[in-house]
């Protein structure tokens, strides 16, 4: 920063100290009801959550947690907007009352859905997709399977859940951070992220206590076992 910058800088500091100093408190310092200014005694405070403190065996392990994280964060919007256009979906199939109109929509529906996610799924890794089908589970409150089988048919589920076998994916995975280690990291992750503002929260049709988990796991927490490393031949 140049010289002349410096000067203008504190110049224009001094200049709204000076006038600061004359004035009325600022808004947050009183309050205005039916034309009374009334001066506020107290200061208001945001809300702070406090969070459980996570332990780790080691580094490898605190590692782990750190890639689980980025990939949550990675998938929790799809989840999101697969839920927000569940409910449009269910609102708008209410309206309709022919069956062959409601099949003729729902395709539709798939194909442009298709179309503007499939190069962005595509980019996905396998375990980013394990994640991403456990959050709709805990989003919608229903399996991707389960989805599929309603809005379309048992056979279109079939289908998906074959080929989601060939990436050893299910689509019939659940989200139940009470008996899974991974899914009650998952959920401390997407709370924080909430608390942080880094992760837009919404209403899920499943809901859980963290600290609740956070007693659970604490004495009930799995041994680490390191993942193995693929050995070249």
């Amino acid at each position: 920063m140049k010289l002349p910058t410096l000067v203008i800088l504190f110049l224009t500091i001094a200049l709204v100290n000076a006038q600061n100093q004359g004035r009325i408190p600022v808004p947050e310092d009183y309050f205005v009801i039916e034309g009374e200014t009334i001066i506020n005694s107290s200061i208001e405070l945001k809300e702070v959550v406090v969070f459980q403190p996570l332990s780790f065996y080691n580094y490898e392990e605190a590692k782990r947690y750190v890639i689980l994280r980025e990939r949550t964060y990675r998938v929790y919007p799809y989840a999101k907007l697969a839920a927000d256009r569940l409910d449009v979906l269910t609102n708008r199939l209410e309206q309709i009352q022919s069956k062959r109109k409601k099949r003729i929509y729902l395709k539709r529906l798939e194909r442009f859905i298709y179309d503007e996610f499939e190069k962005e799924l595509k980019k996905l890794s396998r375990s980013q997709g394990r994640i991403l089908i456990k959050l709709v589970h805990r989003q919608t409150g229903a399996t991707t399977h389960n989805l599929v089988k309603e809005f379309r048919n048992g056979w279109r589920a079939m289908i998906y859940q074959t080929t989601a076998s060939l990436f050893k994916l299910s689509l019939k995975d659940t989200y139940d951070p009470e008996t899974d280690y991974e899914d009650y990291l998952i959920e401390d992750i997407l709370q924080r992220a909430f608390s942080e503002g880094r992760l837009e929260r919404q209403a899920t049709a499943l809901d859980y206590d963290l600290d609740r988990l956070y007693n659970y796991w604490k004495e009930n927490k799995p041994k680490f076992i390191p993942e193995k490393k693929s050995q070249k031949p």
